[in-house]
């Protein structure tokens, strides 16, 4: 379907990480050297996080008022559901009606496969592994940069390989042998960090709460990031303070609660092994995998985090 189609627009979720947007990239640069007119967008915010920006060498992406009303063809990528494409969303509706295909390329636990082609594997640790399945059927070339893409999705969604099985494994042999440096690819998305955000990781850690009874007893810390502090440092650093948390051994569930507009919170939520945090999102109005997820709240932090206990205890 794609191999014929001579335009083709790829969508990633907003706020996308590394898996989605190099996932669609990937996808991107390998279409578009087969002859398609390609464009890469996502919903929010105006620009991807500054260490992402790197993997669009082609210059694919575009801003959302340059996405065709109706596109010709459309290509999801790991987006499981259609309000993650928060104002792009109404594209998906609008192509399938025109008779035009819409490929949705997912492993989210959950996906309620709005495509008119579905793509699923919720075993797949990451998008990027099912990306270069679909490469390899297109008779696509692994070039570097189409490696540099998908290495990026895969290494940040299995935590850097700790929560990797032997395929991935594999892949990322598949992916080393075409000479990416993954040093090079993962330290801006990882390790890089302003000083600023020193001073506000201090603050942020020093509010942070332990509470050992919550989760059935084995244990939730968390803690929020007001948005007088959001605005002195980018989001990408922000979203690193979730992992630091969960080194907490006391917790098997840690949470962020992320103030990215007035008002309004983004939660992110990680588990060691035993706790659904995926279906705890999704009580809350969100979604995710069984050990990483999220959602979106216009409730008083107080509030959230009692929606969440009672949530995490059913999980």
């Amino acid at each position: 379907m794609l191999s014929a189609a001579p335009d083709v627009t790829l969508f990633a979720h907003v706020n996308p990480d590394a898996d989605a947007l190099g996932s669609a990239l990937a996808l991107g640069r390998v279409l578009q050297r087969q002859g398609a007119v390609v464009r890469v967008a996502f919903g929010a915010p105006a620009e991807p996080a500054e260490a992402l920006r790197a993997l669009d060498t082609d210059g694919l992406l575009v801003p959302v008022h340059q996405v065709p009303a109706t596109p010709s063809a459309l290509v999801v990528c790991d987006t499981g559901s259609l309000e993650r494409l928060g104002p792009l969303a109404d594209r998906v509706a609008a192509t399938a009606g025109a008779g035009g295909p819409v490929v949705v390329l997912d492993h989210h636990v959950g996906n309620p496969r709005y495509g008119t082609v579905n793509i699923i594997d919720e075993r797949a640790e990451a998008t990027a592994l099912l990306a270069l399945r679909l490469v390899d059927e297109l008779g696509g070339e692994l070039d570097r940069q189409v490696a540099r893409c998908l290495y990026a999705g895969l290494a940040t969604d299995t935590r850097s390989f700790r929560a990797a099985g032997v395929q991935a494994y594999r892949v990322a042999a598949r992916l080393l042998s075409t000479g990416i440096d993954p040093d090079a690819i993962l330290r801006p998305l990882l390790d890089d960090h302003p000083f600023t955000w020193l001073g506000v990781l201090s603050e942020v850690l020093a509010d942070a709460h332990l509470e050992p009874d919550a989760a059935a007893g084995l244990g939730l810390v968390h803690a929020a990031v007001p948005w007088s502090a959001m605005c002195r440092v980018r989001g990408e650093d922000v979203d690193s303070v979730i992992d630091l948390l969960r080194t907490t051994s006391e917790a098997e569930v840690a949470a962020v609660l992320k103030e990215t507009a007035p008002g309004i919170w983004s939660v992110s939520l990680r588990a060691d092994s035993r706790v659904d945090v995926g279906r705890a999102a999704t009580a809350c109005g969100g979604g995710g995998h069984r050990l990483a997820s999220g959602f979106t709240s216009r409730a008083e932090p107080a509030v959230i985090l009692r929606e969440l206990r009672a949530a995490l205890a059913e999980g």
